[in-house]
Parts: C-alpha cells; sequence; structure tokens
C-alpha cells in the first residue's frame, strides 16, 4: 500500500508559490547589500536542513559567490534542542576574510556556529533563516562586522501551537 507523501500534514502554511516568491525577495535584498563586496561571499549551509533552501536561494543571487556546508548539531536523536551545540563536519573552504551567509530556533547552534566562524577569521557573519522562532530564543544572535540578519518567515510559538507569518 502506498501512502501519500504529505498525508500527514494537517495544515499548509506556506504555498510553494508563497516559498519561492519569499526566496526570491531574500535573493533580491541580498543582491543588493552585497553585489558591491570585493570579494564573493560564501554561503554556508547547516546540513542537511539548510541545503534546499540554500540551493533555492543561491540560484537567484546575482553575483559570483562560494557555498559550503557545515553540519552543526544540538538535538541529538531527538527533535528538541538539547542546548549543547558541537560541529561534527566542518567547512572544506577556507573563510579567513571572509563574508559569510549563514541558514534560527533556539539560538545556540547558530551562535556556536559565529564563534567558530569569527575564530576562522571571517571578516563578517550575516544570518538568512528560512523560518525564525523568536520566542524560543535562548540566546542573543551576535552578527559579526557588517552583518545583516535576513528572514524568510517568522514562528510564534504558544505552547504547541504555530502561528506563522510572512515577514
Amino acid at each position: 500500500m502506498s501512502m501519500s507523501l504529505d498525508s500527514h500534514i494537517e495544515k499548509v502554511l506556506w504555498t510553494q508559490d508563497q516559498i519561492l516568491d519569499r526566496v526570491a525577495q531574500i535573493a533580491s535584498q541580498i543582491t543588493l547589500d552585497f553585489k558591491a563586496a570585493p570579494d564573493p561571499p560564501l554561503f554556508v549551509g547547516v546540513a542537511t536542513g539548510a541545503f534546499l533552501f540554500l540551493a533555492d536561494l543561491v540560484k537567484r543571487v546575482q553575483f559570483p559567490l562560494f557555498v559550503d556546508l557545515v553540519r552543526a548539531q544540538s538535538y541529538g536523536s531527538g527533535t528538541l534542542s538539547n542546548g549543547v551545540p558541537s560541529i561534527s563536519l566542518d567547512l572544506k573552504l577556507d573563510v579567513k576574510g571572509k563574508h559569510v551567509e549563514d541558514i534560527v530556533d533556539t539560538g545556540c547552534t547558530l551562535s556556536c556556529l559565529i564563534e567558530h566562524l569569527e575564530a576562522k577569521g571571517v571578516s563578517s557573519v550575516s544570518i538568512c533563516a528560512f523560518l525564525d522562532k523568536p520566542t524560543r530564543r535562548k540566546v542573543h544572535i551576535k552578527l559579526v562586522g557588517d552583518g545583516k540578519f535576513y528572514k524568510g518567515f517568522e514562528v510564534k510559538i504558544y505552547s504547541q501551537t504555530f502561528y506563522a507569518h510572512m515577514l
């Protein structure tokens, strides 16, 4: 017996067209903000959750760039963060002196990754989050250099109910 891929979905928050429109808007803003950068920025996706968003985003950015993935985790085998992030697979590309775009729940893993990138000598770190959950934030997200914070959609969480809206 075949089960539908989306049979477990209760409610669709955004259609594919809404998602692609928002990704295009973010890519346009990033293009405006970084097209004059002297060196191509490095877009870092946190594997594996960001790879589809990252792929859709970088296809729409209108300047040369580099892409790399890092594996950072704080979930273990569950669905709730344990608050103790670790980097289990580092970048392949050298980030020293580069502008880095990073693809937020509690912010613990992201903060750890930003510190890791800063220690490698990046000149700036910007965040690009497909979904932002500010009500679950446990740490302040500190951008580096001239970094910016790009958000796709904001998810407000009240107990187990999700309220989401486009930013």
